[in-house]
């Protein structure tokens, strides 16, 4: 799991009547942080303190949420829990906590007035811990996919996790996905896991509509902010192994890496190895889910 690397910790919030919910992971003192934009249509908050262009290093929490840009006030709750927990930026006496978020479009599923609000992501912060759900919880509780042919074919997306220790060292990279793609899930041989429920033929459906992978990697290397990003970046390879198509038009896949600082380690080891575990938690996560609201899911 994500939670694999010492000082992580995850927490879900999941409205399976509204098919909805956030997953906040929270990360140790003194963690650097960065991400990768690689699809057309993200939602997000707090990216750009994590560009190589900002001063700041050190980020405090990460946000994934369900219902599109109304989801990302659940991340208004993880601030206020680190706040009073006195985490962040400390500014004339006020903790200001770094907390980037993304989300998912999860309205058409479910009810579409449900929604991620700031007392969620409270609550999914107040309960993190080292075990992490996986399949249609959290901000995986909504996510469909396998949406090429049409929207009426889709399968239902997840929540999943993954990590890997590299040999011969005590490096750690762990990865939390939230599958909600518009391309069908393949295996590593090219075997589709979740594929569209409709025969398609040549281009995707004009209205196939927005959809996106979230990712989350987190690793106990020593990495400062400019190679976070560059990790993130080899990261997306992961979701480019497993979905078909990647990053088109339609989709707002976004990848978070944090850093503790605990392992001096090749950072190339790392992003190769963060690959691996995106594309694993991906696959994961679509397996683990089960169906709801009429949309079925593998592991029904």
């Amino acid at each position: 799991m994500i939670t694999d690397v010492p000082g992580v910790t995850v927490g879900h919030y999941t409205d399976a009547e509204g098919c909805t919910g956030c997953t906040v992971i929270l990360v140790p003192p003194g963690t650097v942080g960065g991400y990768f934009l690689a699809g057309a249509a993200p939602g997000t908050r707090e990216t750009d303190m994590l560009g190589p262009q900002t001063i700041e290093n050190v980020v405090h929490a990460f946000v994934l949420t369900g219902g599109s840009m109304y989801g990302l006030a659940s991340a208004d709750g993880v601030a206020a829990f680190l706040e009073d927990k006195e985490i962040g930026f400390e500014f004339g006496g006020v903790r200001v906590p770094l907390v980037p978020a993304a989300v998912i479009f999860d309205l058409p599923i479910g009810d579409p007035n449900a929604r991620p609000r700031a007392e969620h992501g409270r609550r999914a912060a107040e309960i993190a811990g080292p075990a992490v759900d996986e399949g249609s919880v959290g901000a995986g509780t909504g996510a469909t996919c396998a949406k090429y042919a049409g929207p009426e074919g889709k399968m239902k997306g997840g929540l999943g996790t993954a990590s890997k220790r590299l040999d011969g060292t005590d490096a750690i990279v762990g990865a939390l996905v939230v599958c909600n793609a518009v391309g069908e899930v393949l295996d590593d041989d090219g075997r589709i896991i979740a594929g569209s429920r409709i025969a398609h033929y040549g281009p995707p459906h004009a209205q196939s509509g927005p959809a996106t992978v979230l990712v989350c990697v987190m690793t106990n290397a020593i990495l400062d902010k400019a190679r976070c990003v560059h990790v993130s970046k080899m990261a997306s390879a992961g979701i480019a192994r497993a979905v078909r198509p990647a990053f088109t038009f339609f989709d707002g896949d976004i990848i978070f890496c944090g850093a503790t600082q605990a392992v001096d380690v090749e950072p190339n080891l790392i992003g190769m190895a963060a690959a691996d575990v995106v594309a694993e938690a991906l696959r994961r996560g679509v397996r683990a889910a089960k169906g709801l609201h009429g949309v079925p899911g593998l592991a029904d």
